[in-house]
């Protein structure tokens, strides 16, 4: 698959289906993840791949807009140390992770970490360190459906040539 046919054909999956995950396309996941641009090459990153079934269930539980992680075959936490531009360093790991999950064939959503009041009880679940932020949750796994694009702005309404209003 090309670059830009995973970006157009990517979704928010949040039904799948109950075909396992092989564990080298978790693997080719986060590979690509620790691949993603950092500010000053800090690559503050660390993931953490949950398969477990009662540990996704526990997961989903706390996620108040992530209860679908509870179905999902992975989730991958996304944890960044605390540095200047942990939560752009982040993101940017999470968006390859979606997009590399769509080229793989899997349907993924992105759930909030940052800020939210359930990142401390996923840090304890996870074990991970403390000075570790949490950025996000994803929920990958082989879709149950095919998902429709939801509406999206056109092209001529978000560019503007030079400055705004030069459409």
């Amino acid at each position: 698959m090309q670059a830009q046919e995973a970006l157009i054909g990517r979704r928010s999956v949040r039904a799948y289906s109950f075909k396992p995950i092989p564990r080298n396309f978790i693997e080719r996941l986060i590979d690509c993840a620790r691949l993603a641009p950092t500010a000053r090459n800090v690559q503050p990153w660390e993931f953490v791949a949950v398969t477990q079934k009662e540990t996704l269930k526990k997961l989903g539980a706390l996620a108040d807009n992530g209860k679908f992680i509870a179905q999902a075959n992975c989730c991958i936490a996304v944890f960044c140390q605390d540095t200047k531009y942990y939560l752009e360093d982040g993101c940017a790991a999470t968006e390859n992770i979606l997009i590399a999950a769509q080229d793989l064939g899997l349907g993924a959503c992105w759930v909030a970490g940052d800020k939210k009041p359930y990142c401390q009880d996923v840090k304890e679940l996870l074990a991970a360190p403390k000075a570790l932020k949490l950025v996000s949750l994803i929920a990958v796994g082989y879709a149950q459906s095919q998902v429709a694009l939801p509406a999206k702005k056109s092209l001529n309404t978000v560019l503007h040539w030079e400055k705004f209003g030069q459409r």
